[in-house]
């Protein structure tokens, strides 16, 4: 026995096992086309409500199965083998990142979207690790979630999420506090406990030019003086404790 089919096994709810022929054969449409199968699982059966008349405005969906927890998502998704799960990321018991890792994991090429009211970077990367296809916030239009709904059934294994790519960028944009070459050379010096004259004299530039480098280091750190600034550095992983001299 395969380990989707013992998934299935252990997680079926009997009164919904007949329904499964759903998923097998198919939801014949008006024009004799067969619909993608979608179940919901959200708490709020007023967000499922919605949801399931924006699907039901598409003539390509057809809502076969609704779940209010991560339990219930489990059995329903086992008997009714649906080729879309739209899951909340919030459950009464569990997260929904871990219901779509599971159902990720025995079910590959299952669609599955994640909604959310969190919509920060966060989650987003949460959802894209667990093996999400789709992450949509709950205060975008329903109409995006039945989009998202189309992506992941032609690509489940792929990801889509309307702020991916400013996503990414923030992931890999550096943080704190950005100083330029020169400014870390003056950080240094002051950590030696060197004096505006002496590290002008250092960098062969000129005093004026050296204290509008420390002035506007101490901005960027958002300090006062030397100590803080040596302090804040510390703290920021610019500068090792052995680095910095004190006062």
């Amino acid at each position: 026995m395969s380990d989707a089919v013992s998934w299935e096994t252990a997680h079926a709810a009997p009164r919904d096992v007949e329904r499964a022929y759903v998923r097998t054969h198919g939801i014949p449409g008006s024009n004799g086309r067969h619909r993608t199968t979608v179940v919901l699982v959200d708490d709020h059966e007023l967000i499922r409500q919605g949801l399931r008349r924006a699907f039901e405005r598409a003539a390509d969906f057809e809502v076969v199965g609704e779940a209010a927890t991560a339990a219930d998502a489990r059995s329903v998704v086992s008997a009714l083998r649906p080729d879309v799960v739209v899951v909340d990321i919030r459950l009464p018991d569990g997260d929904g990142l871990d219901v779509a890792r599971e159902l990720r994991r025995h079910f590959p090429d299952l669609g599955i979207v994640v909604l959310t009211m969190y919509a920060g970077d966060e989650h987003l990367f949460g959802a894209l690790e667990a093996g999400a296809s789709a992450f949509v916030a709950k205060d975008a239009p329903a109409e995006d979630v039945v989009s998202a709904a189309r992506h992941a059934l032609v690509s489940p294994r792929s990801f889509s999420a309307t702020d991916l790519a400013e996503a990414m960028r923030r992931r890999l944009a550096p943080s704190g506090p950005q100083l330029t070459p020169r400014e870390r050379q003056v950080l240094h010096l002051l950590a030696d406990g060197l004096g505006v004259g002496a590290i002008a004299r250092h960098l062969f530039i000129s005093e004026s030019t050296t204290k509008t480098h420390i002035s506007k280091l101490y901005e960027k750190l958002g300090v006062a003086n030397r100590a803080q600034a040596l302090m804040a550095a510390m703290r920021l992983g610019l500068l090792e404790s052995d680095d910095a001299e004190l006062p």
